[in-house]
This record gives structure tokens, C-alpha cells and sequence, in this order.
């Protein structure tokens, strides 16, 4: 309903998130990856990341992320991996590797 009414008011762009719920995934997010020495963390990061997207439009088109913790897993490994025998050079671009996994698993619903 609420997307309706924010098409109908013009607005084509929007984020329909709340900030509740965005203090809640984080809150768990954090947790969870705590609580499991960062193995988990690519479960954490789809978590939020998907719930940022999920509820994204643009220019009237919702977005949808596809990725899964289980997708990520085997690149954080190996990021991880290569971060470790280079001394911490390969990890100036995990976050670059990261946002690139991020967009190569976002669509548009429609």
C-alpha cells in the first residue's frame, strides 16, 4: 500500500525500510557474528544487505537481492585466505570484491 501511495505522490525512488527493523538485522548481524569468531559474517552481510535492497525502488522498479550466505562463503574463504599469505595486502580490495558480489546479486523485481 505504502508503495502505491508514494508512486502516486511522484516519487518514483524510495527506501520503504524501517528504522526498527534496520536496528534489529544489525543488532542480530553483529551478534551472530560475534558469537561465531566472524565465521558467519557472510551470513550477517546477506542478512542486511538483502534487507536494504529488498526494500529499494528505483525510478519505479523494486529491487531484489538474490546472494545467499552459502554463495558467499567459498569467496570469503578464499578472500580471507589470500588476505592472510599476502600479509594484509589483498585485503584493500575485499571490499571491492565484496560490493562487486553484492551488485552481481541485485535485480529488479519487474
Amino acid at each position: 500500500m505504502e508503495n502505491a501511495l508514494e508512486i502516486q505522490k511522484g516519487r518514483k525512488s524510495f527506501f520503504d525500510g524501517g528504522l526498527l527493523q534496520f536496528v534489529g538485522w544489525v543488532i542480530l548481524g553483529s551478534l551472530v557474528t560475534v558469537f561465531t569468531l566472524g565465521i558467519c559474517y557472510p551470513w550477517s552481510v546477506t542478512m542486511i544487505y538483502g534487507w536494504k535492497i529488498n526494500h529499494t525502488v528505483l525510478e519505479g522498479r523494486r529491487l531484489r537481492f538474490t546472494g545467499s550466505a552459502v554463495g558467499l562463503f567459498g569467496h570469503w574463504i578464499k578472500w580471507w585466505f589470500f588476505t592472510v599469505i599476502t600479509l594484509g595486502i589483498y585485503g584493500f580490495w575485499v571490499f571491492i570484491k565484496l560490493e562487486d558480489w553484492k551488485a552481481r546479486n541485485t535485480e529488479f523485481v519487474n
